[in-house]
């Protein structure tokens, strides 16, 4: 692998998002579009601009929607396919299994200071 493969590589995972950085809030402003569109308005000129209000909130949550898609292309473990991410974990639970033995290994240990005091 040559070296700008690799500089590449690692810009590449620092792009990446995790899930807590993934932010989508829908809600509100969902919230928002269908209030606006139960409002019943007997004005002609107040269902024109509640009318435009609410076009502007669509086009919000059109932004939104695309903001969030661009984030979910960005997260990790997006490109690995079902197998892989499988292969994935069962490598991270065996890591864990071995380390959680190493560790009950050393806690029954003699502490050094023990030793050194004898």
């Amino acid at each position: 692998m040559e070296i700008s493969e690799v500089n590449q590589n690692s810009q590449e995972d620092n792009k990446k998002l995790t899930a807590e950085e993934f932010s989508c809030e829908f809600l509100p402003i969902i919230y928002e579009i269908i209030r606006r569109v139960e409002k019943d308005h007997h004005d002609t000129t107040t269902k024109t601009r509640e009318s435009h209000d609410c076009s502007q909130k669509v086009l919000d949550l059109q932004k939104r929607l695309d903001q969030a898609r661009a984030q979910v292309h960005l997260l990790r473990g997006i490109d690995y396919n079902k197998e892989q991410q499988l292969a994935n974990l069962d490598a991270l639970k065996i890591q864990l299994k071995l380390k959680q033995e190493l560790l009950q290994k050393y806690r029954y240990m003699y502490p050094f200071d023990c030793m050194s005091q004898k």
